[in-house]
């Protein structure tokens, strides 16, 4: 089995609940376990186009059998199945499902780019992701530069644990 890590983030209707019917649908995934969350934070919109709700996010450490590619392919049904619509770029959403990394991958395709290349500009996940590598080392990535770059404004904690 392989670890990769999983971002998730939810700014409509009930987020904490959206949170965690993403998890339980990850939970739920042939040949994949969760093996550990980040506390959940509330964040500020990211390059919102319009007004928008606060952010819930939080990371999960899984361990799986699926390849990267099919990784993706179950997290964009999990979004699907929740109802999230693509209306346009970094719209307000009812989950977002972000595979941030994937132990010993690294991949450019047109569909999934491994590591995510958003990981080192947003504080809203390298503050969970450091809750579960607290070093700020995850999977060959370093981070911890580009947090303290960055900075924390805009993140807090929400809630210790799902």
């Amino acid at each position: 089995m392989k670890e990769a890590v999983i971002a998730l983030g939810s700014n409509l209707l009930d987020r904490e609940k959206n949170l965690k019917t993403a998890i339980e649908s990850l939970k739920r995934l042939p040949g994949t376990t969760v093996e550990e969350l980040s506390s959940i934070y509330v964040t500020e919109p990211f390059l919102a186009p319009d007004e928008q709700n606060d952010h819930l996010n939080c990371c999960a450490k899984i361990k799986t059998e699926l390849p990267p590619e099919a990784l993706l392919g179950c997290c964009l049904g999990i979004e699907a199945a929740m109802g999230k619509v693509r209306t346009y770029k970094n719209a307000a959403r009812i989950i977002d499902i972000d595979l941030l990394l994937y132990e010993g991958v690294t991949l450019n395709t047109k569909h999934l780019i491994l590591p995510h290349p958003g990981i080192k500009a947003r504080a809203f996940v390298m503050v969970p992701l450091g809750d579960l590598y607290p070093k700020r080392a995850a999977l060959g990535l370093d981070f911890g530069t580009a947090l303290e770059k960055v900075g924390t404004n805009g993140v807090s904690l929400y809630k210790k644990v799902l």
